[in-house]
């Protein structure tokens, strides 16, 4: 039978999140058992659909006919929750597909998480899930939970949790003990979820299938994900692009950076991850908010909520201690934000409601006293501060203490008005009564009694907004292709010698050092190279891919008599290093100078073609200076690379030094991006280095090259 499942990463899911019958294969008449939790759960708990309890076992559960298989479940059933043994679940996954389910969660354990001992089940599970069309969740996981629905179909501590408040956030955990820990403490702040999904092994559906369905939903403000690794790059990279579209952030907890978190993150799930440093590639340039803590996830819901978007990042900052208002100006410019002195004009319209001994300046101390007007005076300040035009937002810190409540009213007042976004920094907290909080909360206006969490928070949305507004900026039109795909002729695996390899960069117009291969028993006859002097001399051998280690490169050759001479040498030390090694001649060319980078692409297999950059030599080795994008690109985005490197500033021009042609530079970068794109089926890496960089308006060359094919190993 062929299998007709929808694995596409835009999959419908709604039946899975909002069954109309679910079927609970294996329940159990025990309450606390992993079959009892679930039955007691989904009949006590609210939900309005089918139970139907599966077991031969009893003929009925908890007053509800239980059924001795799937295939007597009557309709409507949409989702069977299994709770069998391992060795069971395929054959439960066969009575599914033949019942016309379409998804299934697969609670029970024993798989690939185990290791070998799991093989077999394993094995017998993806055999089942090829013959029938059913998706699964699972196996190893601890179920889901919709909260607008009262379906909580798992088991567990917060799983057995009926007062989980729902609200606007949906969450995809690989762990479900921590991701389910994660809302209950999100819940005891006042911060609600509405769908939560645990993944377990992923034998099927994927965290990112379900991170992509839950974006598109128009009752989720964001999706929270707690991965801790992933083997579906390019599904990262398209959830992205799409949460920057949507203006809907993910709000990432990636765990397993540490290589001892790595070795835990596969014992946990048995599932390989992408290497950190381009998982973390992938967060920087897409639509997501990397977090590191619940407080993360409480305090961003703030401003989720909270509608209001800045134009820019000039923040004034209000406080009622001069002290507070530096440490608040610290803070916003450690998050990307300008704190701009305020206006003449502006200073001229507070004057008038400011003490005697405020300073207007921003930070702008208005300080706690000389105010005998219940402080109305200074939202009066607030107001007039909003309208002032060199400011996009404000921070209020401090509320009046004594009189909070009555000023609270007020500042909600202002803050309505405003089209500016405002946000409140409780002071010490002791003028954070009840009263004044709860009007402040209502109102929307997110308010904190920590500076940094809020300004963490306030930054990161303010930074997600800038690469949301940046994509549909460059989403307006394509950019035309530099070059169009080339054909390449390649061998069938293998690597390229020096010479095949720069070929294949100037068929993509990335300009070479002028080179000439000459066979061995050429070099005795040879009259002229007609190539200007000095050169280098480098064996052209498609096996001997380090030709510094093998001694068999030669630079600043002067004269006929010193090339012939170095190309003996060439090839005696390729022979003394590696005997089996095929030679395809000497390679000879000119020597080129410039400020060396690095340039390599890689057909990366979880996030495909990827471009990485870097200046060259020690300066690669010992700082790791290198910066990565994803292929192909444009020339926005290489000269987003080129800037963003330590040493930038090398290539701009340093301390009087000439600027080097980063345009040319910028321009070898998309090149590349597109031959890494249009070839990744053939070409597993290319490696140029180093690249010279000339001065402005002379252009760069490559002096050294090496293409590796699929299939290939190099020495």
């Amino acid at each position: 039978m062929v299998s007709t499942r929808n694995t596409s990463p835009y999959a419908d899911f709604d039946r899975l999140f909002s069954p109309r019958g679910i079927a609970l294969v294996g329940a159990s008449a025990t309450p606390t058992s992993l079959g009892g939790q679930p039955l007691r759960f989904l009949t006590e708990y609210g939900y309005a659909g089918r139970v139907y309890p599966v077991n031969p076992k009893y003929p009925e559960l908890k007053g509800l006919p239980c059924y001795p298989d799937v295939a007597s479940v009557p309709d409507p059933c949409d989702l069977a929750l299994i709770v069998v043994g391992a060795h069971h679940v395929p054959g439960v996954i066969d009575q599914c597909g033949a019942r016309g389910l379409p998804f299934a969660i697969v609670l029970s354990a024993g798989f690939h998480e185990i290791g070998a001992r799991g093989a077999d089940s394993q094995r017998a599970l993806e055999a089942a899930l090829a013959r029938n069309d059913v998706r699964i969740v699972g196996p190893n996981c601890i179920g889901l939970l919709n909260l607008d629905e009262h379906i909580h179909a798992g088991f567990g501590g917060a799983m057995s949790n009926r007062n989980l408040r729902a609200g606007r956030l949906a969450m995809v955990t690989q762990s479900g003990g921590y991701g389910l820990g994660m809302v209950t403490a999100a819940d005891q702040q006042g911060v609600g979820f509405n769908y939560i999904v645990s993944t377990g092994n992923e034998t099927d559906i994927s965290a990112t299938e379900l991170i992509r369905y839950l974006l598109e939903r128009e009752d989720t403000d964001a999706v929270v994900a707690y991965l801790e690794g992933s083997t579906d790059g390019r599904g990262l990279l398209d959830i992205g692009r799409r949460a920057l579209a949507l203006e809907k952030p993910v709000l990432m907890w990636k765990v397993g950076n540490s290589r001892s978190g790595r070795r835990a993150a596969t014992s946990h799930t048995g599932r390989l991850s992408a290497g950190p440093e381009l998982f973390r590639r992938a967060l920087e340039q897409g639509g997501y908010i990397e977090i590191g803590d619940t407080d993360d996830v409480v305090d961003l819901a703030q401003f989720l909520r909270y509608r209001k978007r800045a134009r820019g990042n000039r923040v004034a900052v209000l406080t009622l201690s001069g002290g507070a208002g530096v440490l608040v100006a610290d803070l916003c410019e450690q998050n990307g934000f300008e704190v701009p002195e305020t206006s003449a004009a502006t200073l001229e319209k507070l004057k008038p409601d400011a003490p005697e001994f405020g300073a207007l300046g921003n930070p702008i101390d208005l300080t706690p006293q000389g105010y005998g007007d219940n402080f109305a005076s200074y939202n009066r300040v607030i107001a007039t501060v909003l309208a002032a035009p060199e400011f996009d937002q404000a921070i209020v810190r401090s509320a009046p203490g004594a009189i909070a409540a009555v000023w609270a009213r007020g500042f909600v007042e202002v803050a309505r008005a405003s089209d500016k976004p405002v946000m409140l920094q409780w002071g010490s907290g002791s003028e954070r009564t009840q009263e004044a909080f709860d009007t402040v909360q209502a109102a929307g206006i997110p308010c904190f009694l920590s500076p940094r969490r809020s300004m963490n928070a306030l930054g990161a949305m303010y930074r997600f907004g800038v690469k949301a507004d940046r994509f549909k900026a460059r989403a307006g039109g394509d950019a035309p292709r530099l070059v169009q795909a080339k054909a390449l002729e390649l061998p069938a695996s293998g690597a390229l010698g020096e010479g095949a390899s720069k070929q294949v960069l100037a068929r993509y117009g990335i300009p070479v050092v002028r080179s000439r291969l000459f066979a061995e028993n050429e070099i005795d006859t040879l009259r002229d190279p007609r190539l200007t002097y000095p050169l280098a001399v480098k064996i052209e051998s498609p096996d001997i891919a380090h030709k510094t280690e093998a001694g068999a490169i030669r630079l600043n050759v002067t004269d006929l008599a010193g090339l012939r001479s170095a190309a003996r040498v060439v090839v005696a030390a390729a022979r003394a290093y590696r005997p089996d090694a095929r030679i395809d001649g000497v390679l000879v060319q000119e020597m080129a100078s410039g400020t060396e980078v690095i340039l390599g692409a890689v057909d990366d297999p979880y996030f495909g073609p990827t471009v990485m950059f870097g200046l060259g030599g020690v300066l690669t080795e010992l700082l790791h200076d290198v910066t990565h994008r994803f292929a192909p690109f444009d020339l926005a985005v290489a000269h987003d690379m080129v800037n963003e490197i330590k040493g930038a500033a090398l290539l701009r021009g340093y301390r009087g030094a000439r600027a080097l042609d980063v345009a040319a530079l910028a321009e070898v970068l998309v090149r590349l991006s597109l031959l890494i794109a249009d070839h990744a089926a053939r070409i597993k890496e290319i490696d140029v280095n180093p690249l010279f960089v000339r001065p402005a308006g002379e252009g760069v060359v490559a002096a050294d090259a090496l293409v590796v094919l699929h299939g290939s190993t190099t020495r």
